[in-house]
């Protein structure tokens, strides 16, 4: 997060806990007239709309009396992180268990960077993965479905929930 946003995520954080919700990112987009806040927040249930919208006011007004805002406007955007939000804490990867994932390491594993498949465990900063036995494209392996594979949280570069229906 940019330098500066550390008062808006401290008082990000106080509000959703007092709500009962998490904090999942933050984002400032944009510059000048055009800046936009995003802030995506989550619960055990899921957010409802008018989570969101409560959310939105109470968080907006605390900004604007602290001027915790970096520069003079912006557009405040508070929603859920989505069916395929991404996973980027610990906690996320204790919380979601059992889940389908997709995710991309920084460095290759048994010749792979991509993989999808269920999260089978977490623990210790090592996450392990049930393959789906997808292939993500021609230059990456295929995979024996039902194979598992221990990944480092440390070489985890991006992860993301995958919607089952």
């Amino acid at each position: 997060m940019a330098a500066g946003l550390e008062k808006v995520r401290e008082i990000a954080e106080r509000v959703a806990q007092s709500s009962g919700l998490e904090v999942v990112d933050i984002e400032l987009l944009g510059g000048g007239r055009a800046r936009m806040l995003r802030i995506f927040i989550d619960k055990p249930d899921g957010v409802t709309h008018e989570d969101c919208s409560s959310f939105s006011r109470e968080v907006g007004t605390i900004f604007d009396v602290e001027e915790a805002v970096p520069g003079a406007s912006y557009l405040l955007e508070v929603s859920s992180p989505g069916l395929d939000r991404q996973l980027s804490k610990p906690a996320d990867y204790q919380r979601f268990t059992g889940s389908l994932v997709k995710l991309m390491t920084r460095d290759p594993v048994n010749g792979n960077r991509y993989f999808e498949g269920r999260l089978k465990a977490f623990h210790d900063g090592r996450l392990s993965l049930e393959l789906t036995g997808r292939k993500q494209s021609k230059k990456h392996q295929a995979v024996e479905p039902g194979t598992e594979v221990e990944i480092d949280l440390a070489n985890v570069e991006k992860a993301n929930l995958v919607p089952e229906f």
